[in-house]
């Protein structure tokens, strides 16, 4: 089983290259060794039959090694584009340097880019807070994967104490939307949190964009779950801030847990359900468990597009 890494280890760009590939070689590997053969190590070069279809194109020595007929898959078939979205604001520095939400999605959005260059797919990456902090071609050569790991390597060296902005996903996504010329997946990292309810039903309206530009959608829903869903705290008096506004208030959890939970819940339901109706994909991440669950979830929507 799948454990998860120490966040606080991903400290140099050749770590962070290390990992991701370490992350993708150890995801392939869980693969095979479980039910999910329809998973190819050679994913760009072979896709399971159909029965019916042609024989012609049938891989003979996949099928003699595996047991499972394969199909020989060309250039324009395994063409992808993704482009991943990472929102960087101060909230995704939460809970603590070193085992924040935002170094988890450093690591997620590098193990992906390894994934999709070794697939031969074309990846993007756009950082963004109240506006788009950086993006890049779109792209699947390995000196772009390279650049990509640069960029997100410098992300991870950037203290949350020099953030000093609020966060605009919809009007991000609402950009993208425009800016994307072909039918793309779109793989969104953010807590979604911090925002007033007319700005979440916005946010969900950016998102649904996407879907009428006819691009696929992913999004990453991440968090700390024991206390930003849970609310798991000591009972004890504290000092609660908000990162991105400076606001304060002084309370002993007891007194809001119930209520805290609550409206957490209701939070969460109602982003999937909305979700669910648009057709995007949301996958709830802890940021305390294993990344396999986010490859995983790639994998399966990478499935869907084709």
């Amino acid at each position: 089983m799948a454990q998860p890494l120490d966040l606080a280890a991903v400290r140099s760009f050749e770590n962070l290259e290390f990992l991701a590939r370490q992350l993708v070689e150890g995801f392939i590997t869980g693969l095979h060794q479980s039910p999910y053969h329809g998973f190819s190590v050679e994913f760009s070069e072979h896709r399971l039959y159909n029965p019916g279809e042609s024989t012609r194109h049938l891989d003979w020595k996949v099928f003699a090694r595996t047991d499972k007929l394969f199909v020989k898959r060309y250039e324009e078939e395994t063409n992808l584009r993704c482009h991943l979205l990472l929102d960087v604001s101060p909230s995704m520095y939460y809970p603590e340097p070193g085992h924040d939400k935002l170094r988890f999605a450093v690591l997620c959005a590098a193990a992906l880019t390894t994934l999709l260059q070794k697939q031969r797919d074309a990846v993007g990456l756009v950082t963004f807070s109240s506006q788009v902090e950086l993006q890049t071609p779109v792209r699947s050569t390995s000196t772009h994967r390279h650049t990509l790991l640069l960029a997100l390597q410098q992300l991870l060296e950037r203290p949350a104490s020099s953030i000093h902005t609020s966060t605009d996903v919809s009007g991000v996504i609402h950009t993208i939307a425009q800016q994307i010329p072909k039918r793309s997946l779109v793989v969104l990292f953010s807590d979604m949190l911090g925002r007033a309810p007319e700005e979440q039903t916005a946010t969900l309206a950016a998102l649904q964009h996407l879907r009428h530009q006819h691009h696929e959608v992913l999004l990453f829903h991440i968090m700390d779950r024991s206390t930003e869903s849970d609310f798991d705290f000591q009972d004890r008096p504290y000092l609660f801030e908000d990162i991105e506004t400076g606001e304060t208030v002084k309370l002993q959890p007891s007194q809001v847990r119930e209520q805290y939970r609550a409206a957490m819940q209701a939070y969460e339901h109602e982003l999937a359900l909305r979700c669910g109706q648009y057709k995007i994909d949301f996958v709830p991440v802890d940021i305390r468990e294993p990344f396999d669950k986010v490859l995983y979830a790639y994998m399966v929507k990478r499935g869907k597009v084709r």
